[in-house]
């Protein structure tokens, strides 16, 4: 379903948007493209706050020499259960090791669990990626705080 599209009037620092042109040339992209893409970035990320139903994709590069991080992996699956969709093991030398992680659950417990895994010793580079319908979740006046 395509929705109409609304033209507004956005005005910013001359130097701010030389920046955002840079960047919007980098990706071949449009001003109107780029804006959409920031727009759906940030409501995800309000959603995620919201405890909303997602999906999420969990990286992390560690040392499996360190105990914690094994431990902890181990735990986080166990608190996660069927939430757990698949996980990739992917040995990257003697000493590292990725792992990916698939999860399905309320986007705020996956982001809570994941930060915490990733604050764990021995976790050298790790992120998550979240993704929520924004489209089944619409937000409304009054669903999020000022500040």
């Amino acid at each position: 379903m395509k929705s109409d599209l609304v033209r507004f009037g956005v005005a910013m620092e001359s130097g701010l948007l030389e920046q955002f042109d840079v960047l919007v040339e980098a990706r071949s992209s449009t001003r109107s493209e780029a804006l959409r893409d920031l727009v759906r970035a940030e409501l995800v990320r309000n959603h995620v706050a919201r405890g909303v139903d997602a999906v999420a994709s969990l990286t992390i590069v560690y040392n499996h020499t360190s105990r914690e991080v094994s431990e902890r992996l181990v735990e986080m699956q166990h608190e996660l259960g069927d939430k757990v969709r698949s996980t990739m093991h992917v040995h990257l030398g003697h000493d590292y090791c990725l792992e990916v992680i698939v999860m399905h659950g309320k986007s705020d417990e996956l982001k809570a669990i994941a930060d915490r895994l990733l604050a764990a010793r021995g976790v050298k580079h790790g992120g998550i990626e979240i993704i929520t319908d924004i489209t089944k979740h619409p937000l409304k006046k009054g669903d999020l705080k000022p500040g």
